[in-house]
């Protein structure tokens, strides 16, 4: 229920924005053009504006367009042969041809479907009533535009809500594979792997809000003041993401050892736990706070103490796991913003440097 609450408390100012543009839209279709009844205003408002968050900006556009073609298209058909099985049929395939021609992409497309199929199930309009339709949706458009520019969602909190808690998963599942490690079981290694899996869709995610941010950036004078903020945070997903694959990886390796009863230094669960701390200083850093070289420190630290493991076991799945710790840490470097040059020579002289 918590996380009901947090997810509504997130869109509560999007439905409030839509509330406002749908009334608006009413108002200028009714008071200003005097229109009866303009059902098409509002509608268009909540097809535009109520697009899941990574469809929004220019795909915005498409979703307008789209509603204005079907809507025309649909009622130039409807008056020509009124309404039944073959006519919605024409009217959709009209109306998808129409879209396409127009230069529009799959949302367009589907969306000029979708507003032909809803004008065609209506009651046959006359004249005036179809030229009222289709001026309805533009108004609706063109308020759901203006409202989706002058009052954006936040960029830095649209990702921030989508990094923060993947970044926590991730934190978690180094964890649970430095358990399964120390308590040698295969059990917890296969648990911590599944989780390591089942971060993938939040990847996904991630990279979309990060997408819809810098889309935000570009089309928003508003929120163009949060650019920098917006392209740390984009430069930071790839790096997260390699992180995610080589966590993965990691545990494979590290099921592995405990499968074949191999010996595995103390010093790697204590590795493994310092790039745990790691992924969450780094995740204070991306969330505004002075965390940059507590993370730098916390990741050099994972990178040497791993690499001081080598000196106990040459066993080939403690090279692996080995190996692995030292790309994470170079991963969480690249996400504070390290060239790879960089990154890569500050692992390879990680030991010598803390002196472990």
């Amino acid at each position: 229920m918590d996380d009901r609450f947090s997810v509504l408390r997130f869109a509560s100012w999007r439905i409030a924005q839509i509330c406002v543009a749908a009334g608006v839209a009413w108002l200028i279709a009714t008071r200003v053009v005097g229109h009866y009844e303009p059902f098409f205003a509002p509608i268009a408002v909540v097809l535009v504006l109520g697009l899941a968050i990574e469809q929004r900006g220019r795909r915005a556009y498409e979703v307008a367009l789209g509603v204005a073609i079907g809507i025309a298209v649909a009622d130039l058909i409807v008056l020509a042969v009124g309404t039944g099985t073959w006519q919605l049929m024409l009217v959709i395939g009209l109306a998808m041809s129409a879209a396409i021609l127009s230069g529009g992409g799959v949302l367009l497309v589907n969306q000029a479907a979708i507003s032909a199929v809803l004008v065609a199930t209506l009651p046959a309009p006359d004249l005036a009533e179809s030229t009222h339709r289709f001026v309805d949706a533009l108004i609706g458009g063109g308020v759901a535009l203006a409202a989706n520019a002058i009052t954006p969602v936040d960029p830095v909190r649209l990702v921030r809500r989508y990094l923060e808690p993947l970044l926590g998963r991730l934190s978690g599942t180094l964890v649970d594979i430095a358990d399964a490690l120390e308590h040698n079981s295969h059990e917890e290694i296969v648990a911590a792997l599944q989780r390591a899996r089942e971060l993938d869709p939040a990847v996904r995610e991630m990279k979309i809000a990060v997408e819809a941010g810098q889309e935000t950036i570009s089309l928003a004078p508003t929120r163009r003041r949060k650019r920098g903020r917006v392209d740390q945070l984009a430069a930071a997903a790839e790096p997260i993401d390699l992180m995610i694959r080589n966590t993965r990886v990691l545990a494979r390796a590290c099921q592995r050892a405990i499968d074949l009863d191999e010996h595995i230094p103390p010093v790697v669960p204590d590795s493994i736990r310092d790039l745990a701390t790691a992924v969450g200083r780094l995740d204070a850093h991306l969330g505004g706070a002075p965390a940059r070289s507590a993370t730098r420190e916390s990741a050099l630290r994972a990178a040497a103490k791993a690499t001081a493991a080598l000196e106990e076991t040459s066993n080939l799945s403690v090279s692996v796991i080995v190996g692995q710790i030292r790309s994470g840490a170079t991963d969480l470097l690249l996400g504070l913003g390290l060239s790879s040059e960089e990154a890569l020579r500050e692992v390879r002289n990680a030991r010598d440097r803390l002196g472990l």
